[in-house]
């Protein structure tokens, strides 16, 4: 088996390195995580395969499973993903089929605020 140590990274910006956190606590945001997973041989053949940034990877499907699990919301994805934009994020979440709940709700304050703003 190979150990893949995949960092979890809650803030892009301020990475930088750090040791294989070794306590059972959660980092704050800005803060890393370094998680190592241990995996098969042909499965870590068949993940390098696949290119691109392995550690990404892990992170956007971590952070993806997270939001649509509601342990995570939009903004701390957001964050979690290194997104300047809400823009940003709505394409990623498009990307992989996950799209927004909108309801009546959100219809009507829509529609007060744009007639305000038109009047």
């Amino acid at each position: 088996m190979v150990a893949q140590k995949i960092p979890f990274v809650s803030d892009r910006q301020n990475a930088g390195p750090v040791g294989v956190l070794d306590r059972a606590t959660v980092p704050r945001y800005g803060e890393i995580m370094n998680l190592t997973v241990e995996i098969p041989d042909e499965l870590a053949r068949s993940l390098n395969a696949a290119g691109g940034d392995l550690s990404r990877r892990v992170l956007e499907t971590l952070a993806l499973d997270e939001y649509r699990a509601d342990r995570l919301s939009k903004d701390a994805l957001c964050q979690a993903l290194g997104f300047e934009t809400s823009y940003q994020l709505d394409g990623f979440l498009k990307e992989h089929g996950v799209w927004i709940e909108y309801d009546a709700e959100d219809i009507a304050r829509e529609r007060a605020t744009l007639e305000r703003l038109c009047s």
